[in-house]
């Protein structure tokens, strides 16, 4: 409805009016002469209507459109039209020359989307040429030959008339050798804004500046203290030197009045470079990075590209939140990454440029939404949705483009970005040509939609997330000249969602999704696959000394995982998915079990040995080894069926636990190792190994036990012996040793050596001579007298 209305508010020129329509009349004057004139038969109607379809149709000579400037002229100024025409027929043109011609003033930005898709000429709808000395002749265009013209001509000798958007014809005409007359043989289209004075309501237009890249980085860093960066390719170290298509964005937009809209991940990458880092090669090698310079270059330049400017950071790597609300919310877990990611970013923000950004606001792919992606796109604290005019289409009866701010209820707020203002530079711009009708047909849109009406509006322009530096270029051409405007003024994305909406303006959210854009979307497998590596990381960071080493990193990547940028990339996307889930199985099997071959016991008891490994950089704790016997009959651990032993390990170490054992029959248990964290989760391959028990025989029990029993009836005899020696040495000494005992001096005690030498097996003979090494006597020499009277004899 709004597209098809005509300008309202405006109030031409009486002068300007007598004088276009004085123009129409001469111009038309000599053209009905001529039909007045010349026979108007079938035959010659039907050949001149061939004629003029022929050379415009076919593309005799096409007509390129390099530069037109000013864009948007004002009183007083030359327009100076230049670009080539090339002649794509067989036969030679001669005759020809470059014209300029002004159609009439549009009215509704329907017509400007009408004019710039027709190709070919057609006579009155074109407009007449303005002719005189403002053409380019040449004597003849030979066929496959371009040639250059430029043409200058001042405003005033353009005829134009009140404000609006006038269609400007850039015509080749000329004859071949088949058709001897002067004909139009090319034509390009393009337009002129024209506003010379000050608008009397300018239009509020919001400018997006996006900085998003895709997903460089991965997940696997380095073994030293930095942790220095893996990267998949050294591709973002391009995009960020002179020249390349980041380092064209940040170089352009630092003078444009835009809001730049910022993936945090681009700026997290870049510092990552600039510290120094790494890029896989093939198989498993990496080699050093080269570009920490321009990284650090390219940083310092965003810093201060946006001094005094807004800045709306997205969540972590601009994740892909209509994948999400499709074919994610179904996947435990899937929208605690947005949270995340929502979480970081402003951090991330805020610790490279220093300034503190939005992150009230998502942007979904192409700005299209239903009510599923409202739903995910705020559950993440952001209030404010980007959307765009093509998904939610105005129903009502609007005769204009309607403010960008709508209310959609739940507290949330659609800023609903022009369509055709925000997709007026896709496509390939690297000709000047295609560059040049960009600029100018959004400059037409902007000024058809200001002449709508004169109530202010708030427009908001959000271009593709990744233009290409020559899209990039075009943008800043165009910024530029409408932000220079008189019917125009720039406006931040913030004011643009608080500016009041038109009571009229839609605000039911569709509830159709373009079936274009979901078949990009992410598939509900990947969403499986980030949901399992996240199981996969809580596990294994429990068990860290310092678990930020691999939360940070994998955290990250899970969240590079649910990117936009992998839209249009299925294959890409799972490589890198898998990568991540890989290289975490890989970290976490560095703490394993060190397998076991079969163990023998020789007895009731003993103690089994199980040895932990942790191959990381860093210690793990808070996990708990378990040895199971899988027959307790037969062997029991610790008593039990299975013992637990807390685990600490220190990085690049291992530790060796013993558990006790106790057997109760002969044969093979198995046992089972595993280890635990601390909530029972399992952790790691289990280690299952045999034990053989061998126990003792009753035949090895019965002879260990005479021998024993040798042994102590051995130690009796002695014991007993010894003691009735002991008893007969009184009664052998005699009552001679008694009266010996009253003598000057001790004799000595044969008996007693007697019996101690015949106990040793070498007692002497009688008549044996006394050796020097014998002892002193102590007692007297014995005697037979009988004992006296009183003393005890033993027996």
């Amino acid at each position: 409805m709004a597209e098809a209305a005509d300008f309202q508010g405006m109030s031409p020129s009486p002068a300007r009016r007598w004088l276009r329509r004085t123009g129409a009349l001469l111009a038309g004057a000599p053209l009905l002469t001529g039909l007045l004139q010349l026979p108007a038969s079938p035959s010659a109607q039907a050949t001149g209507q061939d004629a003029v379809r022929d050379a415009s149709g076919s593309g005799t000579v096409a007509v390129s459109v390099d530069s037109l400037s000013p864009s948007a002229p004002s009183d007083g100024d030359t327009v100076t039209v230049s670009g080539t025409v090339t002649n794509n027929g067989k036969q030679t043109v001669t005759d020809a020359h470059v014209g300029l011609r002004m159609g009439s003033a549009l009215s509704t930005r329907s017509a400007v989307d009408a004019i710039s898709k027709r190709t070919d000429y057609m006579p009155g709808a074109d407009g007449s040429e303005v002719g005189g000395k403002y053409v380019e002749k040449f004597s003849k265009l030979t066929p496959g030959v371009a040639e250059e013209f430029s043409i200058s001509v001042p405003v005033d000798k353009l005829d134009l008339g009140d404000d609006g958007v006038y269609p400007l014809g850039v015509s080749l005409s000329g004859q071949t050798s088949t058709q001897q007359w002067e004909q139009v043989l090319g034509i390009q289209r393009t337009f002129l804004p024209w506003q010379p004075d000050e608008a009397e309501t300018r239009t509020k237009t919001t400018a997006l500046w996006p900085l998003i890249s895709s997903s460089h980085m991965t997940a696997e860093t380095g073994s030293n203290e930095q942790q220095t960066p893996v990267f998949a390719d050294d591709d973002l170290a391009k995009e960020i030197s002179p020249g390349g298509r980041l380092d064209q964005l940040v170089s352009l937009g630092k003078d444009l009045d835009v809001t730049w809209v910022i993936d945090p991940d681009l700026l997290a990458s870049v510092d990552a470079m600039a510290d120094g880092y790494r890029v896989r090669g093939e198989g498993d090698t990496t080699t050093a990075g080269t570009h920490q310079a321009v990284a650090k270059q390219w940083l310092a330049e965003v810093q201060q590209a946006v001094v005094d400017k807004e800045i709306v950071a997205l969540p972590f790597a601009d994740p892909d939140v209509a994948s999400l609300a499709h074919n994610g919310t179904s996947v435990t877990g899937s929208l605690s990454q947005l949270k995340a990611a929502t979480d970081v970013a402003a951090t991330t923000v805020e610790t490279i440029l220093h300034v503190t950004p939005s992150t009230d606001f998502t942007w979904p792919v192409n700005g299209a939404v239903d009510p599923g992606i409202v739903k995910v796109a705020t559950s993440a604290g952001a209030d404010k949705v980007i959307a765009r005019g093509d998904s939610l289409e105005e129903t009502g009866d609007l005769t204009y483009t309607p403010s960008a701010a709508r209310p959609i209820g739940g507290g949330t707020t659609a800023v609903v970005a022009d369509a055709r203002m925000s997709t007026a530079f896709q496509g390939d711009l690297t000709k000047a040509s295609t560059s040049t009708l960009a600029v100018q047909q959004f400059l037409a849109q902007s000024l058809a939609l200001d002449l709508q009406t004169n109530k202010q509006r708030s427009i908001v322009v959000a271009p593709q997330r990744m233009p290409t530096a020559t899209q990039a270029k075009a943008m800043a051409e165009a910024l530029t000249a409408l932000q220079d405007s008189t019917w125009s003024e720039s406006q931040a994305l913030t004011a643009a969602a608080k500016a009041k909406p038109d009571p009229g303006a839609t605000t039911k959210v569709p509830a159709a999704y373009p079936s274009s854009l979901r078949k990009q979307q992410l598939p509900r497998s990947a969403f499986g696959v980030i949901a399992n590596t996240q199981d996969k990381l809580d596990r294994f960071q429990v068990i860290l000394t310092d678990e930020s080493r691999v939360v940070t990193p994998f955290g990250r990547a899970l969240n590079r995982e649910m990117s936009t940028s992998w839209r249009g990339r299925s294959t890409e996307a799972s490589t890198f998915r898998r990568g991540v889930e890989a290289y975490l199985d890989d970290l976490a099997e560095q703490v394993k079990l060190i397998d076991k071959s079969e163990t023998k016991l020789s007895g009731r008891s003993a103690t089994i040995p199980v040895t932990v490994q942790n191959n990381l950089v860093q210690g793990v704790d808070h996990l708990v080894l378990r040895l199971t016997s899988t027959n307790p009959t037969r062997l029991k651990i610790d008593g039990e069926d299975y013992e637990e032993q807390p685990i600490t390990v220190s990085g690049g170490h291992s530790q060796t636990v013993k558990f006790t054992t106790s057997a109760n029959a002969n044969g093979r248990a198995t046992v089972i190792a595993q280890l635990y964290t601390e909530d029972g989760q399992a952790y790691g391959d289990a280690v299952t190994f045999d034990v053989k028990v061998t126990e003792i025989t009753a035949t090895v029990m019965l002879v260990i036990g005479g021998g024993v029993l040798l042994l102590v009836l051995a130690g009796f005899r002695m014991y007993t012996q010894r003691k009735r020696a002991a008893a007969r040495e009184p009664e052998e000494d005699g009552p001679d040793a008694e009266a010996d005992e009253t003598a000057d001096g001790p004799v000595n005690p044969e008996g007693t050596m007697d019996r101690l030498k015949e106990e040793s097996g070498t007692r002497p003979g009688a008549g044996d001579p006394e050796q020097p090494s014998d002892p002193t006597p102590d007692t007297a020499a014995e005697s037979a007298d009988p004992s006296g009277t009183g003393e005890r004899v033993d027996r």
